[in-house]
């Protein structure tokens, strides 16, 4: 209990400081020579509050304090201790302290690290930045405080939905928001500086940095989720196109957009306005996840919250911030002719609008896609589903187009360019095809579309490739990055045309078999841990080229909450996965099995990190 009201009134403490910096930009903003280090103090404090709050409620989840409502609903005595604490943010209330905690943590470190930039500028930002933390503050406190008092006290809790206590799942949600809170700061930065007129190159390289902390975190948290999903869920795939997988896709989207622009910025005081729109896009789509995630509308594994009063206070809150998103824009933001329509057809600049043109198309397919059948159910209450097949249909040709682009373009030069001199570029993009083409003869009926398509992948496979010998250490983190981006759509599109799932019912001691497959149910056994209970079931399965594998997937029955889950066994090699799991099958004495060989699988893995590498060598580099 003494934790609870710690952690309660440190977020009161929170809240009444953050209004104490208003109080004092206000009066700062008025005599901006040197910022005022009672601004910096403050926001400390606050920051300091904001993490006594937070591992208050650690140490609640530590010690199964039942008198908290959120340990009561999300924890259990004989949980293990790492699954209590990432529990601290496995529930709706925990996860907007965290966010709390990470946009009180950013703001410091932005008004420390800004110090050459001019003390106007770092004021509003702080401005802009508490407007968004006190409304979560008021947010916390009013609908979703995490300390209310729960008396009677219970000597159990409820426990932590079971597919959630996994190590992947654990750290997904801190780096996820890492990213996600991170684009606020952006966000912040250019209303600040688009007030003050001072949208350029030179604050280009300064938001940069921060464009790609955001970016970085949200590759590798949106990674952790995929690989969570493929292994914990047993459906044997790492994307789904399920709601929430696609809000944090969406904020991706806009933040690689804006960070290409801002690399345009930098060197040219273009596209400006692109700037100032995906800044505030990104944190928007940040800030619909968010509302979408916790106000019930959505029907996902990942959802926390289902109380429509706390949906409306997001909703409110979004659009207020939008509202003074564009407002500062049209009123402050005057276009002076230097727009990205004036560019040379075949130059960088072209290349970077058009790719941005292409991601703004693949954020549009992605939010319909969402959020269409929201609409439909409230206006007409019919339920439908937008599933693979709408995003692939809607996608897949474009995609094409965006991967030669992304190929030719970094070739290209500012202002003005030709090809004549890029023979290599006509050669590669033969070879792509061929090489292509003898790939799928054997395995495709669509030949001519998915030739295409890996054609394309390929295509920007070799030219990044090359450039690693020919370039050298030049513009090594573009290049990786790319690289890694054509290594994920050639893993990706492997994956899909060339895996094999074989889906049958069978008893202990039974065999099934095919031309490629040998499946033989050999035994089950029981095991007992500290939180749930566990039936092993024993196969060997044989393929055609005589190879000989042993596989123990379990069923867990979980004690608190009573809840049973498939872990799948999976062998993982280089080149495939080898992935099975079982199902029970209601009032039967046999199990439903479905074994999948999933080829490239650790490909897909390994390209979203050397991505993500790339954006590191691109933070650090000078």
């Amino acid at each position: 209990m003494i934790y609870s009201l710690i952690g309660y009134y440190s977020l009161i403490f929170g809240l009444i400081f953050g209004l104490f910096l208003f109080y004092l930009s206000y009066k700062n903003f008025k005599n901006s020579i040197l910022l005022d280090n009672k601004i910096i103090v403050f926001s400390f404090l606050q920051f300091f509050f904001v993490i006594i709050s937070f591992l208050s409620l650690i140490f609640s989840f530590v010690v199964s304090d039942f008198s908290n409502v959120t340990v009561f609903n999300n924890s259990h005595t004989t949980k293990p201790l790492f699954y209590k604490i990432s529990g601290t943010w496995g529930n709706h209330e925990g996860s907007l302290l965290l966010w709390l905690l990470v946009l009180t943590l950013f703001i410091f470190i932005f008004l420390v690290r800004a110090k050459n930039q001019s003390v106007k500028y770092r004021i509003l930002t702080l401005v802009f930045q508490q407007v968004i933390i006190i409304g979560f503050f008021i947010f916390l406190i009013k609908t979703s405080n995490p300390f209310n008092y729960l008396f009677p006290i219970p000597n159990e809790g409820l426990g932590l939905n079971p597919i959630l206590q996994d190590p992947a799942l654990a750290i997904h949600p801190p780096i996820l928001y890492l990213g996600y809170v991170g684009s606020s700061i952006i966000f912040s930065s250019v209303l600040a500086a688009t007030t003050l007129k001072m949208i350029s190159s030179s604050w280009a390289s300064h938001i940069k940095k921060w464009v790609l902390i955001s970016w970085i975190f949200l590759t590798l948290g949106i990674l952790l989720g995929s690989i969570w999903a493929y292994y914990e869920l047993g459906w044997g795939g790492f994307w789904f196109w399920d709601p929430v997988e696609n809000v944090s896709l969406m904020p991706w989207l806009a933040l690689t957009t804006l960070l290409h622009c801002i690399l345009v910025l930098e060197k040219k005081s273009v596209l400006t306005s692109w700037v100032i729109i995906l800044s505030i896009a990104t944190f928007t789509l940040s800030m619909c996840g968010t509302f979408l995630v916790r106000s019930g509308i959505l029907n996902s594994v990942h959802t926390f919250a289902n109380d429509p009063e706390r949906g409306l206070f997001i909703l409110i809150f979004l659009f207020v911030l939008i509202f003074l998103s564009v407002f500062i824009f049209f009123l402050f933001h005057k276009d002076d002719g230097r727009n990205s329509y004036n560019f040379f057809w075949m130059s960088k600049e072209t290349s970077i609008l058009l790719n941005n043109w292409f991601m703004m198309y693949f954020l549009s397919v992605v939010l319909i896609g969402t959020v269409y059948p929201i609409f439909l159910d409230v206006i007409s209450s019919q339920k439908i589903s937008v599933g693979p097949p709408f995003y692939h249909k809607l996608l897949i040709p474009f995609l094409i187009p965006f991967l030669l682009m992304m190929a030719i373009g970094p070739k290209l030069k500012w202002i003005k360019s030709n090809l004549d001199d890029k023979l290599y570029l006509i050669s590669l993009f033969i070879i792509s095809i061929l090489l292509a083409f003898v790939i799928l003869k054997n395995f495709s009926q669509n030949i001519l579309i998915n030739t295409i398509l890996i054609s394309s992948a390929l295509y920007l496979f070799f030219i990044t490739l090359r450039d690693f010998f020919v370039k050298k250490y030049k513009k090594i983190s573009q290049n990786i990055a790319h690289f890694g981006f054509s290594l994920l759509i050639l893993s990706i599109l492997f994956n899909n045309l060339f895996s094999s799932e074989i889906i049958t019912n069978l008893k202990v001691g039974e065999t099934f078999e095919n031309s490629e497959t040998k499946i033989v149910f050999e035994s089950i056994n029981q095991k007992k841990e500290k939180n749930y209970n566990s039936i092993v079931a024993n196969f060997n399965i044989q393929n055609s080229k005589g190879e000989e594998d042993t596989f123990s997937p379990e069923l867990r029955i979980y004690n608190q909450p009573v809840i049973a889950t498939s872990e799948a066994d999976i062998k993982t090699t280089l080149m495939s996965d080898k992935f099975i799991v079982i199902n029970i099958v209601q009032n039967q004495d046999f199990f439903n099995v479905r074994y999948q060989v999933k080829p490239f699988m650790m490909w897909i893995w390994l390209s979203v990190i050397l991505i993500s590498i790339g954006g590191v060598i691109s933070f650090y580099k000078k």
